[in-house]
């Protein structure tokens, strides 16, 4: 069934736009659907999907073809972060971020990184990185950083556990038809 929305081989072989990437892009690896591959680019796609506020499909590509996963699952597992789920997955990140740092919501910054808010106020642009880093950034990135490492873990285990799942079953329903057949 989900064969007939993907593009054939030759068609992304023929491709102008592909045609960069060369031999690697011609992994088959890439572009099958086995185990391995689709774990790999749920856990690719989980990752890039929370990581990476933009440019998640390309980025989740680059490392398909890295790590050998399957290209569509990896590009189409990016978007569980999408308009709709931005706001309470950078709440919720925000909140486990602060909560791993030991701050709390809207506490004021301490003594030491005011100190260092002075140091290096000779660089006005890394003055304003470093107050956003140092605000919101920290706890933010630190709350991406681990859900998205927590997102590809369990991806990549419930895709394995999923598809072993789903063969036991077909075993099963194979033994009983075999069960059901008259020996001759």
């Amino acid at each position: 069934m989900y064969k007939r929305f993907l593009p054939t081989h030759d068609s992304i072989k023929q491709s102008r736009l592909l045609r960069w990437l060369g031999p690697r892009l011609h992994d088959p690896s890439l572009w099958h659907i086995n185990r391995r591959a689709v774990a790999k680019g749920v856990a690719i796609g989980a990752f890039f999907g929370l990581m990476i506020p933009v440019a998640q499909i390309p980025a989740a590509a680059v490392a398909s073809l890295f790590w050998r996963a399957n290209l569509w699952i990896a590009a189409v597992s990016t978007l569980i972060s999408n308009p709709f789920t931005y706001g309470p997955i950078y709440y919720f990140a925000y909140q486990l971020g602060a909560a791993l740092l030991g701050r709390h919501a809207g506490a004021n910054p301490a003594l030491a990184e005011v100190k260092a808010e002075q140091a290096m106020a000779a660089l006005p642009w890394f003055d304003n990185l470093w107050h956003w880093i140092t605000g919101i950034g920290q706890p933010l990135v630190l709350g991406m950083l681990v859900m998205a490492v927590v997102s590809a873990v369990t991806g990549y285990v419930v895709a394995r556990l999923a598809w072993r799942v789903k063969v036991i079953l077909k075993r099963r329903r194979q033994r009983a038809a075999r069960a059901l057949r008259p020996v001759a």
